[in-house]
């Protein structure tokens, strides 16, 4: 089995595509949106249906981020349980936050179908996949929290688990039929055509280089020209590039890996996520498994596929393969890739107010896709229809993180490890 090139599967796969060309022309709108990710693409649509002016820019292409190289699962709720997110935020913004998130995916379904976005959208539901008895442990812990919020969860004994999975390699699982996955990229690509359709520009390949507030306007300089306007939305997360002033976004970077096979023969396809779940377990250095429209397998793990030591993520995944799936040892990756995680050190995202009419949003803790959803579109709001009260979340006025450089390299350093060692167990 050869090691697959640096090659991200959405890229291929996308059946969604979009004309954006750069930036040519100085603007004068309601919004400008810097980021083309989840976040920045739902807040446009969500602007431009309701009528206003947007610019949306965009330094690569859209979803070139953590959007596009995103495992593609649609959760419901953060990485953290209810109780931890009641013990950071208190009772009453906790509960807000957790039943927002838990109708996250419900949002996005429906945005999809609204929208008519191609992107394989499959609602089946998730499993997080115990590695262990102390994993289970955890899972019964979280079906007991996620219930006392009035989640639909249900545990999965080994049995089922291996069943649903077609390996026996897990303990158990916890299903959530509210989730489900997409084709992360298309998805995104699908919300900026939706939002160029009701008249936003989308500019690809228009890096801001500059930023500043003057009267009542926000002035954005990008390509030789300013974009003008009066709110302001900074949605790059993990991406953010160059800009300091007036506001960075604070965050320790994680990398994700993931490697996906050629698409599986009748048979194997049968056994393996038959019913279309994603998946991921509950190992610290925790690892994904998921099914596409075409029947690849997609395997994902911790670590970075370009930087120094790439090479013990690459082993680890043909290990993986072999050890979930023994019958499939010759099965080859056809692609490779790897995307970077805005974490914040109590893994809630954060949205912060820093100056008029101007919000940033980062910190999903690799949860993009129905937060970032549902983040844009509540920003949106709040900024041209004063819906402030409707934040998922409090805003904050400023907020930082220290060591993010020790912790990301600690990060790296600690997957390499661990996926180092376990060629020898």
């Amino acid at each position: 089995m050869s090691a697959a090139p640096f090659s991200v599967l959405w890229r291929t796969s996308s059946c969604e595509q979009i004309d954006t060309p750069p930036l040519s022309r100085n603007m004068d709108v309601d919004l400008v949106i810097i980021g083309g990710g989840f976040t920045g693409t739902s807040a446009a649509l969500e602007a431009a249906r309701n009528g206003a002016s947007v610019c949306l820019l965009e330094a690569e292409t859209i979803g070139y981020g953590g959007s596009g190289r995103n495992v593609g699962l649609v959760n419901a709720g953060l990485w953290l349980p209810p109780d931890a997110i009641i013990e950071h935020l208190g009772e009453t913004a906790a509960h807000r936050l957790i039943d927002v998130l838990g109708n996250g995916p419900g949002d996005v379904f429906a945005l999809i179908e609204r929208e008519g976005i191609d992107c394989e959208a499959t609602r089946c539901g998730t499993l997080h996949l115990a590695h262990s008895a102390s994993g289970f442990a955890d899972l019964e812990d979280r079906c007991r929290q996620g219930k006392r919020h009035e989640a639909p969860l249900s545990l999965l004994e080994a049995e089922e688990t291996a069943r649903r999975t077609g390996t026996n390699a897990f303990f158990g699982a916890l299903f959530d039929p509210r989730a489900g996955t997409i084709q992360p990229l298309a998805y995104c690509r699908g919300l900026a055509r939706a939002a160029q359709a009701q008249g936003a520009t989308i500019s690809e390949h228009s890096t801001v280089t500059a930023l500043r507030h003057e009267t009542d306007r926000w002035l954005a300089a990008c390509n030789g020209h300013t974009v003008r306007a009066r709110n302001l939305l900074v949605a790059t997360n993990a991406y953010h590039l160059g800009i300091t002033a007036p506001f960075t976004p604070g965050f320790t970077t994680m990398n994700y890996c993931q490697f996906a096979t050629a698409p599986l023969a009748p048979a194997d396809r049968a056994n393996i996520l038959s019913r279309g779940e994603g998946c991921w377990d509950t190992a610290m250095v925790m690892s994904s498994i998921r099914i596409d429209r075409a029947g690849r397998l997609i395997i994902g793990g911790v670590g970075s596929l370009e930087q120094r030591g790439s090479s013990f993520h690459r082993a680890w995944a043909r290990r993986k393969l072999r050890k979930l799936y023994p019958h499939l040892p010759d099965l080859r990756f056809e692609h490779g890739w790897s995307g970077r995680i805005a974490m914040t050190s109590d893994h809630i995202p954060k949205i912060v107010h820093f100056g008029p009419g101007a919000y940033a949003v980062f910190g999903y803790s690799g949860r993009g896709i129905a937060p970032g959803t549902v983040f844009g579109r509540a920003i949106a709001r709040a900024l041209l229809q004063d819906q402030r009260a409707d934040l998922p979340l409090p805003a904050i006025e400023t907020y930082s993180e220290r060591h993010s450089l020790a912790k990301a390299r600690y990060y790296e350093m600690g997957a390499k490890l661990v996926h180092g060692l376990s060629a020898r167990f």
